[in-house]
């Protein structure tokens, strides 16, 4: 539906519409001469159907505006092909405001690196064929130069290298070397990124190890249990102490020396 703003697109889809529909001769084709007495059959059937798709067109095209917009124009208009045009004239836009608004959309574009630049470049390209559609012509080389600005500071070597050869490259080379050069810069930082995680595991490692490195040795707890390794020097069993030990003290008893606590 025509709403006033969208005039541009409105008649496109109405013209593919009407095209598919093939409806589009009264708008494509003037009105065929009158039928007279002196007409031919061949010229009446021409402008009975140019007549009848004409009025099928005027038809379609008042049911998609909106009642208000048919109350503004005039009742004389008779063809389709006059219609359209009155309805350009009343809601098309400026020609050089449209230009303004689209050469300022090419012109501060700028690639963020997220995306895919193949699309990024052609978007800027059909800016460029917009353009020309309204009488302004872009060169093909002062696309590329625009191009080449809105890419990131990580394009700077692509950059340079382009500056410096010789020969110019069509818009197609240019959209090639630079999904190539895109696809190297995703490639490195992969790459240093599996570099830096790799150096930082090892620092943490070297770190670990001169940490322990510096720690003064932790003594060695005394084992209760060693005391009694040697045994009984008396008898020569384990499991028990020369002052524990039975046959000792029944030995000092004999001797007549005095009784040894057998406690630890």
């Amino acid at each position: 539906m025509l709403n006033g703003s969208n005039f541009k697109s409105w008649q496109e889809n109405l013209l593919i519409v009407l095209g598919v529909m093939d409806l589009d001769l009264a708008i494509r084709v003037d009105s065929p001469s009158a039928v007279t007495d002196k007409s031919t059959s061949d010229g009446k059937k021409e402008f009975e159907r140019w007549e009848r798709l004409n009025r099928m067109c005027m038809m379609i095209m008042k049911r998609a505006i909106p009642e208000t917009f048919r109350g503004t124009m005039s009742s004389d208009i008779a063809t389709a092909k006059a219609f359209l045009q009155d309805l350009e004239k009343r809601f098309a836009k400026s020609e050089k405001s449209e230009i303004g608004t689209l050469l300022a959309s090419l012109v501060s574009m700028r690639y963020r690196g997220k995306g895919n630049i193949r699309e990024y470049i052609m978007e800027m390209s059909h800016l460029a064929s917009r353009l020309k559609a309204l009488k302004l012509d872009l060169s093909e080389d002062l696309l590329m130069h625009l191009v080449l600005i809105s890419l990131p500071p990580q394009f700077n070597q692509f950059k340079v290298s382009y500056n410096c050869q010789k020969e110019t490259w069509s818009l197609n080379e240019l959209i090639s070397h630079c999904v190539q050069e895109e696809e190297r810069l995703k490639q490195d930082k992969t790459e240093s990124a599996h570099y830096t995680s790799t150096s930082k595991d090892k620092r943490k490692k070297r770190q670990y190890k001169e940490a322990a490195d510096t720690q003064p040795p932790k003594k060695q707890q005394k084992n209760p249990s060693d005391s009694q390794s040697s045994g009984c020097f008396f008898c020569g069993s384990d499991g028990h102490m020369k002052k524990q030990c039975s046959n000792y003290h029944a030995w000092r008893a004999k001797k007549g020396l005095p009784g040894l606590s057998k406690t630890k």
